[in-house]
C-alpha cells in the first residue's frame, strides 16, 4: 500500500539543484500539480529532462519562466521563446538531444545499460565532445544514460499499490522516465482499488512507484 503525500512533503523531497525528468509531450500527461508547487517553491538550480519545454505558461514552461531551472536536457524548445532567451543570454544551459535518441538515453538509464549507440547527430555539433564506436566498419556516436533524482509522472489512474495506467500520448515519456529515476512521484488522475486496473492494462508496476500525490481538494 502506499501512502499518499501532499504538495508540501513533496516540496520538501526536492532539494535546490535536484535533477527531475518530467514526463509529457507539449505539456500534454505532465504532472501540472506538481510543476505548480515546484514553481510557487524557493526551489533554484533544477535540472530538468523533458521531452521539450512546452509553452511560457504550460508544463514545463512554467519552471522556466519562474527561473527555477539551470539546466535542461530535452529534444525540442521551438515553442518556448522565453526558453530561447534564457539560453541566448546564457541565463539557461540547454542540451538538445534528438528526441530518439533522448527517449533511448532514458531507457538505457532505466535498464542499467551502458549507453545508446547511434548515427543520429554523427559529423554535426552533436558529436563534439563525445566517443564514437565502430562496429564492422560503421561508426557510431555513443550517447550515454540518463538517469535523475526523481521522475515526475503523470497517470491516468494509479492502485493503492502505485500500478499505474496512462491515456493515449502520455504513454510516450512517462513509463520510461518511471524506470530511470531514484525517486518515483505520481500524480494520477485518480487513485482506484487494487484490481480495478486490469493486467494489461498496467504499463507500470507499482514496485517502481515511491509516492502517489494525494487528491486535489
Amino acid at each position: 500500500m502506499k501512502q499518499a503525500i501532499g504538495l508540501t512533503e513533496f516540496i520538501g523531497m526536492v532539494p535546490d539543484g535536484a535533477c527531475l525528468m518530467i514526463g509529457g509531450f507539449m505539456g500534454v500527461g505532465a504532472p501540472l500539480r506538481l510543476i505548480d508547487a515546484l514553481v510557487e517553491s524557493d526551489r533554484t538550480g533544477l535540472t530538468i529532462i523533458s521531452n521539450d519545454t512546452s509553452w511560457p505558461d504550460r508544463g514545463v514552461g512554467k519552471l522556466i519562466s519562474a527561473r527555477k531551472v539551470a539546466k535542461v536536457i530535452t529534444s525540442h524548445i521551438g515553442l518556448n521563446p522565453e526558453t530561447q532567451r534564457q539560453m541566448i543570454d546564457r541565463e539557461i544551459e540547454v542540451e538538445l538531444v534528438p528526441q530518439g535518441t533522448l527517449v533511448e538515453c532514458i531507457r538505457a538509464g532505466g535498464f542499467g545499460l551502458g549507453g545508446v549507440l547511434t548515427k543520429t547527430g554523427l559529423g554535426t555539433p552533436v558529436e563534439d565532445d563525445k566517443q564514437t564506436v565502430d562496429i564492422d566498419g560503421e561508426t557510431f556516436l555513443l550517447e550515454k544514460p540518463l538517469r535523475a533524482d526523481f521522475a515526475l509522472i503523470h497517470a491516468k489512474s494509479a492502485d493503492y499499490v502505485g500500478n499505474l495506467s496512462y491515456s493515449l500520448t502520455a504513454q510516450n515519456l512517462n513509463p520510461v522516465m518511471a524506470m530511470a529515476a531514484d525517486t518515483v512521484i505520481v500524480e494520477a488522475q485518480e487513485i482506484v482499488p487494487v484490481g480495478m486496473i486490469t493486467p494489461d492494462a498496467v504499463k507500470t508496476p507499482g514496485v517502481l512507484v515511491d509516492h502517489l500525490l494525494e487528491r486535489a481538494a
